[in-house]
């Protein structure tokens, strides 16, 4: 087990080091600093002179990745490569175009995007499995074929349509909680119900039903029916046995929305106003700061990296195929 985790770790080295060079590629080779200037500055009456001079403010005025001008080592480190890429390998994320600093940036938001994630993850397994267990109990029933209906109708509708409803019904007509908005420690709690709620309730169709096709396809093996002959009842079997060996998929399932607890959802925190990562990485993009936006996404493929790392690992916990191995 041991070996395998190592071996699993050292894939993420080749992983970070392929990220890193296709992210420098996307932001300086496609689009060079010369591009990124104009947009900053306006695409029409731009002299060479202001894309000279935007670029030197910004450290985009070396070579790309050799700079035959300098001496020694420096032609290496005096270059775009090495100042604004080398770097994000040990989270060093530099300055923003705007002259913010982007690790201390990411540093504050990532908890709002933290207390809204997690809990929308935790509260929307739970539901979502229980609710799956609940039409596999009773399949073959009006009850099955009602939460399979209610399904498709509830991952058909976008979850825009769940973001403004909510936030009229619960926040203006009902003045529960506050239609959008942030504050500090447990003031907080009050911001984050509805958001938190709509997140859960937007994803009980889709998560449902997905959830609901794995557990079908266990109740149909041997060792269910196994279980069965024992005296197992039928609510013994599926939360002992059933839902224990899905434990996998789920894994697989939930690696996914990983990097989520950290990056936060874009939607989401820009309809209710959280100033987290999705929302940060929103306003890069609209104001085109292209530092940040660079950081996001090296960030993002980091934590989905790790995700599966995690998920790997985790797999030696609730398979014993991979401890034996």
């Amino acid at each position: 087990m041991i070996q395998y985790i190592i071996r699993r770790i050292l894939y993420v080295v080749p992983l970070l080091v392929g990220v890193n060079i296709l992210t420098f590629v996307l932001f300086f080779v496609v689009n060079s600093p010369d591009d990124m200037a104009r947009m900053q500055l306006g695409q029409k009456h731009v002299t060479e002179a202001a894309v000279s001079n935007w670029k030197q403010q910004h450290g985009y005025d070396v070579p790309l990745l050799w700079n035959a001008e300098a001496n020694g080592g420096e032609k290496i480190t005096q270059t775009i490569f090495y100042q604004k890429s080398v770097g994000l390998f040990l989270f060093r994320f530099g300055v923003s175009d705007s002259g913010r600093n982007i690790g201390a940036d990411i540093k504050d938001r990532a908890w709002p995007s933290l207390a809204v994630a997690l809990p929308t993850l935790i509260v929307g397994l739970l539901v979502n499995i229980s609710f799956a267990l609940m039409m596999v109990l009773f399949r073959n029933t009006y009850l099955e074929f009602s939460g399979i209906v209610l399904c498709v109708i509830l991952m058909s509708i976008s979850s825009l349509f769940y973001i403004i409803c909510g936030q009229f019904v619960i926040g203006k007509l009902l003045k529960l909680v506050p239609i959008s908005g942030y504050d500090g420690g447990w003031a907080s709690l009050k911001f984050l119900i509805l958001p938190v709620l709509i997140g859960v309730f937007s994803g009980v169709g889709s998560g449902g039903r997905w959830y609901r096709a794995l557990f079908l396809e266990e109740v149909e093996k041997d060792y269910v029916r196994t279980a069965r002959a024992k005296g197992l009842t039928e609510t013994q079997t599926l939360f002992r046995h059933v839902l224990q060996n899905a434990m996998i998929p789920i894994l697989t399932g939930v690696v996914v929305v990983l990097p989520l607890l950290f990056m936060g959802s874009l939607i989401m925190e820009s309809f209710f106003s959280i100033p987290g990562l999705g929302s940060y990485t929103i306003d890069a993009i609209n104001s085109q700061d292209f530092a940040i936006v660079r950081a996001m996404v090296f960030l993002g493929s980091v934590l989905y990296v790790l995700g599966l790392l995690l998920t790997d690992i985790s797999y030696t916990l609730v398979d014993p195929r991979v401890r034996l191995t």
